[in-house]
């Protein structure tokens, strides 16, 4: 376990490294009280750990949650990996190559993160393949896992969960090139993978795509992105393993969602015993504005019902007191 990291620090919001294992180096940031419960955020595709917008962390920190937000591996600031990435066949056969990491070994890197910070247990909750993710490590590690919320995703199985075909022609297109081609990615994304129910903020969205450039020192995305494509494939259908999860969980995703279909959800929520399965109508593949109050009640909520007993570890005490 390393004590090293500073929880102190008079910017929580600063991005933070911890060198994990294996060589891979995982960024993230704390936020929050540092004797709150643990509550870890596991972002999607391609996505870093901006994606979680500020009022949604700060929700989860009004409630006394110490939020913390890694940048997945081949994501963000985290470690690109050096395997080569699956050619455009390949992804379209769901063939990985055969050095091709999965999504096993992104849940190791959550675990290694958690020890780095000397985390003993968190509630997880993650979007997309941030779903994929935080449902592994409840499956493999179920000592770790406090809760889990599983948002928009699914569990592996091809008959399930699938893009529209409407979806796929937009993500084979080339990586951008340029902040400025980024960022209208990003948008007409947004205008095909969101809702009218709950529209995006432009503004906001703006912003945020370019400073997701700019963290990523204008790296095209193309390769990291196909390797965490072939990451999911790698894994295969994992509904069989998602049934060994014991951690309380709730399973919430849209009914318009063209990214991640409906039924990957349902799928999901029939996988895991117990689990409370809520598909909010006319929400679809983005954590809009306006669903985001509502995102950290039902979170909340499940924490407080099932998770409310849970202390802080002995070496959030330490720290803590300083």
């Amino acid at each position: 376990m390393d004590t090293s990291a500073d929880w102190s620090s008079p910017d929580p919001a600063a991005d933070r490294f911890a060198d994990l294992t294996g060589g891979v180096r995982i960024c993230y940031r704390v936020q929050g009280p540092a004797d709150g419960p643990a509550l870890l955020l596991l972002a999607g595709l391609g996505l870093d750990l901006t994606s979680w917008p500020e009022r949604l962390v700060h929700g989860f920190t009004e409630r006394g949650f110490l939020v913390i937000r890694p940048d997945n591996r081949d994501a963000g600031r985290s470690s690109r990996i050096g395997t080569p990435p699956p050619g455009r066949l390949r992804q379209l056969l769901a063939r990985p190559r055969q050095d091709a990491y999965d999504l096993a070994d992104m849940a190791a890197d959550t675990v290694g993160l958690l020890d780095h910070l000397g985390i003993e247990r968190a509630h997880l909750v993650g979007m997309s393949m941030g779903g994929m993710i935080a449902q592994t490590l409840a499956a493999r590690h179920p000592d770790r896992a406090a809760t889990l919320t599983s948002i928009f995703s699914t569990t592996g199985n091809r008959r399930v969960g699938q893009p529209a075909l409407s979806t796929l022609a937009r993500l084979a297109r080339p990586a951008a090139r340029t902040m400025e081609q980024s960022v209208k990615r990003h948008l007409a994304l947004l205008r095909h993978i969101g809702s009218t129910t709950y529209p995006p903020d432009q503004s906001l969205e703006r912003t945020w795509a370019s400073t997701v450039w700019q963290r990523g020192e204008g790296l095209p995305a193309g390769a990291s992105v196909a390797r965490q494509i072939a990451a999911i494939q790698a894994s295969g259908d994992r509904t069989p393993e998602l049934s060994r999860i014991t951690a309380p969980t709730l399973v919430i995703h849209g009914d318009t969602d063209r990214m991640v279909h409906p039924s990957g959800g349902r799928a999901t929520s029939r996988a895991i015993p117990g689990a409370r399965h809520l598909e909010i109508r006319g929400l679809a593949h983005h954590l809009a504005p306006g669903v985001l109050d509502r995102l950290v009640e039902l979170t909340g909520d499940l924490v407080q019902r099932h998770g409310a007993s849970l202390q802080p570890s002995p070496e959030q005490e330490r720290r803590s007191r300083g």
